[in-house]
């Protein structure tokens, strides 16, 4: 494969989830798995996290990791060396609907909304925060001028995320142990983003190896050539997994990755 700006003639694509599956339970990389990726990108893996996080709460794992490609937003946005090569959001009247719908529901609504890289966010302790320490203060008063990528509340009751969802026909994600909810669009997701990877590098699906723990991570693993579960995984992803390894506390990628790679 000819490399352009952002491809090299990878052999395979690592693709791993941060929370719960590369991450230890403290939010650390150990210092084994990072000697692992670095050997297995020499011997010409590429690196690619999936993650349900904003860019700039993965931000810091980025800088860390410098992996070749950041599927961020629950796969709704794909950057590679600084640039956004991949974005899916709701149009302007979407995003102006759904907050509505949000605080008409539920007025004390804690709202964070992702447009690219910038994060806003209704939150007096945005400095306060290590994930979102960087998002803007917004009140989401006025009608927005930007369009989202991913819209997250807290919610009481799960049935307020449900009935906006099923009312405005988008997309509903839940994250484990939290009572948070995210609006995204029809079209969007980690599979969705990981074809538009596979084109963009020019590795095909089926040489990806793919982690992780959540629900969310279901399909990814089922769609790619090797999905592996983490120790710690629920028991739905475990399930869908061709493999199962260690825990992330117990660097379960990293062990993987020495043994078949």
């Amino acid at each position: 494969m000819q490399e352009n700006g952002y491809t090299k003639a990878w052999e395979n694509m690592i693709l791993t989830d941060l929370d719960h599956t590369l991450l230890r339970s403290d939010g650390t990389v150990s210092e084994h798995t990072l000697e692992v990726l670095s050997e297995v990108r020499k011997n010409g893996a590429g690196l690619a996290i999936a993650t349900a996080r904003y860019w700039i709460g993965a931000e810091r794992y980025i800088d860390l990791l410098k992996p070749d490609f950041e599927i961020t937003t629950d796969g709704t946005l794909i950057h590679a060396n600084g640039d956004c090569i991949y974005s899916v959001g709701f149009s302007l009247e979407e995003t102006n609907r759904i907050v509505r719908e949000i605080f008409d529901i539920y007025p004390e609504a804690e709202v964070t909304l992702a447009s690219g890289k910038t994060v806003l966010w209704n939150s007096l302790h945005i400095s306060e925060s290590p994930r979102l320490h960087k998002a803007l203060f917004c009140d989401f008063r006025e009608p927005l001028t930007c369009c989202a990528n991913k819209i997250a509340v807290s919610f009481p009751e799960k049935e307020y995320a449900e009935r906006i969802a099923e009312k405005l026909g988008c997309k509903l994600q839940c994250y484990r142990g939290e009572a948070l909810y995210a609006f995204l669009p029809k079209r969007s997701g980690k599979v969705l983003a990981i074809q538009a990877l596979s084109e963009e590098s020019g590795i095909p699906i089926s040489d990806f190896i793919a982690f992780g723990d959540d629900s969310n991570d279901i399909e990814m693993l089922t769609v790619c050539g090797t999905g592996v579960a983490v120790g710690n995984a629920i028991p739905e992803v475990k399930e869908a997994a061709s493999y199962i390894t260690a825990s992330n506390d117990e660097d379960g990628v990293a062990n993987f990755l020495e043994k078949r790679m």
